[in-house]
């Protein structure tokens, strides 16, 4: 039980800080350097911290680390693949030449960077439109996340309140106080997680002991659980220590959605490239680079441990595994930690302060998404209507349209999470990023890495990337036809089923790309113009 004194006099301050912040960040913000972009406020630390902050939400703890009850330890290799294309290919490959190139190009948002590298107002509608269909359904899944745990945490609290109060607070800080609120924010939550998931590592292993990976390997083998094991295994699970068999129906699934989905979906996240943009010069990259890291690894590391150990804890004290004892996947980590507290001493503290920790995992992704969406409102799809008007751009209307649309968002990711059913946080993580790796990741390649981008190519990846996405996702994939209520066109007896759409949609996306660079005349390429700025950068 939580001592609700103790609760609401940590929650109060904890906001009043949240909301200070906002206010700082109104303070500084005069233009859209400071409330797209926060260019030149963001330290190494500030920027490190609040890259893995935007990255990891309660997507990362609650949904996938309930994934990992269920799929065991092999769901660590998701850590690897966050730490390799999330962090090194993203900082070294991606955010250095997005950071010079959006600051030679007066790019403020990622819609802007490709709309400018393209010189094509299109480009940028395309990317904003993907941004405004796609990100609503994550930002939903993140809040649900945290409102999950507290709903189960504290049932006295109606649920309805959190979900409204919750995204009025996010969005008012965001909405007010642009970038500058939004890092600062993150780094302060993100110091939160790190402690709160430390916490959680101590705790579990104090209470399961040393050997706790022992006996998770050797409850596969337990007589008592043959008949969810059994289950498991005509899957493809050779256990919760161990990796499913190739191209089983549980390998597919791990592999290509949440491993693939998410690990290189990450490289094309508009809320991540921000940071990069607001980077003051490439030390300050690298630096962050190392602070993210020790991030990462403390969070989904932890998170996916724990996730698994979960099934040794369950079945200690009521002889079932994670699956059995709680049929909601997403509600896993929630009860696993409501229980593994109560057993403690000062258990309610540590609980109260991981509640801290998963708000702060929920808020830190919300701002930046709530940021991105706004901004794709309010700057992007707005600037290209009055571009074809006008070339006058005034930053205080700019402003005040983000900060509007910002507030639409609110309201619309309110909608979607009241209709989203429940075992959803993974899935509608990997959707997200699916969908936009396999759109914009080889666009956004294409304009980092040539010299003379070319329009046509980037058009035809895109809306081919779009179409096999969408296409796949609502006739060959099981998992989202269901939620979309579609028809399958494949026998449900097919693996197919089990691929994840960015799997096909991806290397179409690229193909695109490819062939009409390959035959695209030169002389159609060079009427798009000299790129000035593109020499500069490769020069």
């Amino acid at each position: 039980m939580v001592n609700m004194v103790l609760f609401a006099a940590m929650t109060v301050a904890f906001v009043a800080l949240t909301l200070f912040l906002g206010w700082y960040g109104y303070k500084n913000t005069k233009n859209n350097d400071e409330y797209l972009l926060a260019r030149n406020k963001s330290r190494p630390l500030i920027l490190g911290l609040s890259y893995g902050a935007t990255f990891l939400s309660t997507s990362a703890i609650v949904g996938f680390g309930g994934q990992a009850a269920q799929y065991g330890m092999f769901m660590i290799w998701l850590v690897v693949l966050n730490l390799l294309f999330g962090l090194i290919v993203a900082f070294l490959f991606f955010g250095k030449r997005t950071r010079r190139l959006g600051k030679k190009i007066g790019a403020f948002t990622f819609a802007d960077f490709l709309g400018k590298r393209f010189k094509s107002p299109g480009i940028r509608t395309l990317a904003s439109i993907i941004i405004l269909v796609g990100m609503p359904l994550y930002c939903a899944a993140v809040l649900l996340g945290s409102v999950n745990f507290i709903a189960v945490t504290i049932p006295e609290l109606d649920k309805n309140i959190i979900i409204i109060g919750f995204s009025l607070i996010v969005g008012i800080y965001v909405a007010y106080g642009g970038l500058i609120a939004v890092m600062y924010n993150d780094a302060v939550q993100a110091a939160i997680m790190f402690l709160g998931m430390v916490v959680i590592l101590i705790v579990t292993y104090v209470t399961l002991g040393s050997g706790a990976n022992m006996e998770l390997t050797n409850l596969w083998d337990n007589p008592l659980l043959s008949s969810v094991t059994h289950n498991l295994a005509a899957d493809g699970m050779n256990g919760w220590t161990s990796a499913p068999d190739f191209l089983s129906k549980t390998w597919l699934t791990v592999v290509t959605t949440f491993m693939l989905g998410v690990g290189i979906g990450a490289l094309a996240q508009p809320q991540l490239a921000a940071r990069f943009m607001s980077a003051k010069d490439d030390k300050t990259l690298n630096k962050s680079l190392i602070v993210g890291g020790i991030f990462m690894i403390g969070i989904v590391g932890i998170a996916y441990t724990v996730g698994a150990l979960s099934n040794v804890f369950f079945f200690n004290e009521h002889g079932v595994v994670a699956v059995q004892y709680v049929s909601n996947i997403d509600q896993i980590i929630p009860v696993y930690l409501n229980e593994l507290f109560a057993g403690i001493s000062f258990g309610d503290v540590f609980l109260i302060i991981f509640i801290l920790a998963i708000l702060c995992a929920s808020i830190s992704t919300m701002s930046a998404l709530f940021h991105a969406m706004g901004t794709s409102i309010g700057y992007d799809l707005k600037n290209v209507i009055e571009d074809r008007k006008s070339k006058e751009h005034v930053d205080a209307k700019s402003i005040r349209w983000s900060r509007i649309s910002t507030l639409v968002m609110i309201l619309v990711v309110i909608i979607v999470a009241y209709l989203m059913p429940a075992n959803i946080i993974a899935k509608a993580t990997s959707i997200f990023m699916g969908l936009t790796a396999a759109t914009l990741l080889p666009t956004y390649t294409h304009s980092l890495y040539s010299k003379d981008p070319n329009r046509l190519a980037a058009k035809c990846s895109i809306i081919v990337g779009m179409i096999s996405w969408t296409l796949w996702a609502l006739f060959m994939n099981k998992g989202i036809a269901t939620l979309a209520g579609t028809p399958l066109l494949v026998p449900s007896t097919s693996l197919l089923i089990y691929v994840d759409p960015l799997m096909i949609a991806l290397p179409l996306s690229i193909l695109a790309l490819v062939l009409v660079l390959l035959l695209k005349p030169k002389k159609a390429t060079e009427a798009q113009g000299p790129d000035l700025e593109s020499k500069i950068m490769f020069h």
